[in-house]
């Protein structure tokens, strides 16, 4: 029924989806404020509850995607907005430049083939290794980069996500946990391992950390473009 009514009318059916989509994600963003619990984190919330409203409705993930594309655009000024932080702490993270690089290209290096070869050893698939071992970008370079390389876009966009849930829920717990509590070393470890998702929420707690994970989910999405289209085919040669 909901199907046909999407095929029928389908600007009412657009504003009344993404109305839902937004007010969900409002009343988990509401839940998380007042209870302070860091599993109530609203994205995690957003997806629980849509993704059963999609299977009862039967409503596939390309309409949905169709019907909620405004959401897509915003998406763009949204990441802008976390350039701000960064600009607050330019002056500070400038000097600092080389020793990011250094430790991010250090850091991608080991996470590529750490999962590329863990994965082959476990499952023995060359398109589900080279999917995870991209898990630790921003979506569409961590999707591009998996084509070009002839592994499954599928899992890497949804290994992407879990990264990034656990990097925003668990994340700064853990290093605080461990004993790190800087937040230059903070914002690298969370933008580096969780991108968008994690910088979102690590924004939060000061606009150094801010400031951090955002350089670090700059240059990660940078030099793993780099590292990964010579790096990921070496390690294959090690299983052929």
């Amino acid at each position: 029924m909901l199907t046909t009514f999407i095929t029928n009318s389908p600007i009412l059916a657009s504003i009344i989806i993404t109305l839902i989509t937004v007010a969900t994600y409002q009343l988990a963003a509401s839940c998380q404020q007042k209870w302070q619990y860091i599993w109530l984190n609203p994205m995690l919330i957003s997806i629980s509850i849509l993704v059963p409203f999609l299977l009862i409705t039967e409503i596939n993930y390309q309409e949905y995607s169709d019907k909620t594309q405004i959401l897509n655009y915003l998406l763009e000024p949204a990441i802008v907005a976390l350039g701000l932080p960064l600009y607050q702490q330019f002056k500070q993270i400038r000097f600092y430049w080389r020793e990011m690089t250094a430790i991010l290209v250090l850091g991608i290096t080991v996470v590529i083939i750490v999962s590329f070869i863990l994965a082959m050893w476990l499952i023995k698939a060359p398109e589900i290794a080279i999917a995870l071992s991209l898990k630790s970008v921003t979506t569409p370079i961590g999707i591009t980069l998996t084509e070009q390389l002839f592994g499954d876009s599928s899992i890497t966009a949804f290994a992407i996500l879990i990264a990034g849930l656990f990097g925003a829920l668990l994340g700064p717990q853990w290093l605080s946990f461990i004993g790190v509590n800087s937040a230059k070393a903070q914002g690298l470890a969370i933008g580096s391992a969780s991108h968008v998702i994690g910088t979102a929420v690590l924004v939060r707690k000061s606009a150094e950390h801010g400031a951090y994970s955002s350089v670090a989910l700059i240059l990660s999405a940078v030099l793993t473009a780099l590292i990964s289209p010579w790096l990921i085919p070496l390690i294959q040669q090690l299983f052929n």
